[in-house]
């Protein structure tokens, strides 16, 4: 049941994901029986710049998805109760998130990622009560940031970027980072979904360098410490 005191702000949002298909982020379904259960989590919180989104930066060192920004999540533990608990438990391991301050308000369809075979759950949330948070993992995570809505969504820090593979995705250059792939999908999705899109021209084009990079599955990227 949806909390009746969430801001005005999560309404269009919550109502547009409640009938939200695979094929809105995706055109990629996992064959029967294939991909391992993953999740990721999509915390919304409320800063002095307004609505935002909780995300990480890869540590330049890893052997997969190096330097990338993603949602905090990963692949789920027989443990989990469900993909809720892998994604809450997930931020935490990696960013120190307290999973009593985050309420989960319910679940986007599953996604496939053939490269990595996952199957990944995006996981909304609301950040209730806000905390400081910063990697607990700095051989995996080299930064954590709040990245306001207001910011995404300003046609200045809209670009597409261009895999070597020739695949063309959205992608946004917020905060002195480059958000793409199967991150920068799901967050245009949502923001269309939520009614906060403006009109951009998609005109700049980066190249993206590293050729060993992913190709991205859905459609349309002391240590440090991010405060409440």
């Amino acid at each position: 049941m949806i909390p009746a005191d969430l801001p005005s702000w999560f309404d269009p949002l919550l109502s547009r994901v409640a009938d939200a298909r695979t094929e809105d982020f995706t055109p990629l379904r996992a064959p029967a029986g294939v991909g391992r259960p993953s999740a990721v989590l999509v915390l919304f919180g409320e800063g002095p710049d307004g609505p935002d989104l909780l995300v990480l930066q890869r540590a330049a060192t890893m052997r997969n998805h190096a330097g990338q920004v993603a949602f905090p999540g990963g692949g789920t533990d027989p443990e989990d109760a469900d993909a809720a608990a892998t994604a809450l438990r997930e931020a935490n391991e990696e960013v120190g998130l307290d999973p009593s301050t985050a309420e989960v308000l319910g679940e986007l369809p599953e996604l496939y990622i053939p490269v990595s075979g996952f199957v990944v759950t995006p996981v909304l949330a609301w950040w209730r009560h806000p905390h400081p948070v910063c990697p607990r993992q700095p051989a995996e995570v080299a930064h954590v940031a709040r990245l306001p809505i207001g910011e995404l969504v300003d046609p200045a820090n809209r670009i597409r970027v261009r895999h070597p593979s020739g695949w063309v995705g959205p992608a946004f250059q917020v905060r002195g980072m480059l958000v793409w792939g199967f991150t920068a999908g799901v967050i245009s999705t949502l923001l269309d979904m939520g009614g906060w899109t403006k009109p951009w021209e998609p005109g700049a084009l980066l190249d993206l360098p590293d050729a060993a990079a992913p190709v991205p599955a859905t459609r349309a990227g002391g240590p440090d410490e991010v405060l409440p």
